[in-house]
């Protein structure tokens, strides 16, 4: 379990995502009404999922809010319902200030922020607030995906091609 402290982003070792969506599903199915698999998929509207698994050619990757330090979804932002937490450096959303003008959507650089069409706002990755740890890395069945920060993901990494060799 990881404490959630500053700039702590999800990260996707490409090497390992095999492109299950397991992530998704945890993704959708934490921010359903039930929290449940098998009633999630009978809500309606169906719970949107913040994070996608995209391939490109022969590399799959889970592709999640960056909680950029300088978030241009923030700026393009024209209702204030995107801000920084000063706590974390989380970009976060409040959804009632949330227009649905999809600005966000056409900002972000990374296409991590989704239109939730039925409920006319944006969503994006939250961090799970409710949680101790984050429903994608937990589900990911091959550790491909990892909470920390920038610094831990590299240490990771270099630690993984040092036993390769």
């Amino acid at each position: 379990m990881k404490t959630k402290t500053k700039n702590i982003k999800i990260y996707c070792d490409i090497t390992k995502c095999i492109g299950c969506r397991s992530c998704e599903m945890a993704c959708a199915v934490e921010h359903s009404k039930s929290k449940n698999i098998y009633n999630a998929l009978k809500e309606k509207p169906l719970p949107k999922k913040r994070v996608k698994a995209e391939s490109s050619g022969k590399i799959i990757i889970s592709l999640h809010c960056q909680h950029c330090q300088d978030a241009p979804c923030i700026t393009a932002c024209m209702s204030g319902a995107l801000s920084k937490d000063e706590k974390t450096g989380a970009t976060i959303q409040d959804k009632e200030k949330c227009v649905g003008c999809w600005m966000c959507v056409m900002a972000c650089p990374f296409g991590a922020i989704v239109r939730d069409v039925e409920n006319h706002i944006a969503v994006k990755c939250d961090l799970c607030p409710d949680r101790d740890d984050y429903a994608c890395v937990v589900a990911c069945p091959t550790g491909a995906l990892f909470a920390g920060t920038e610094e831990e993901f590299r240490k990771r990494i270099e630690e993984k091609k040092a036993k390769e060799k």
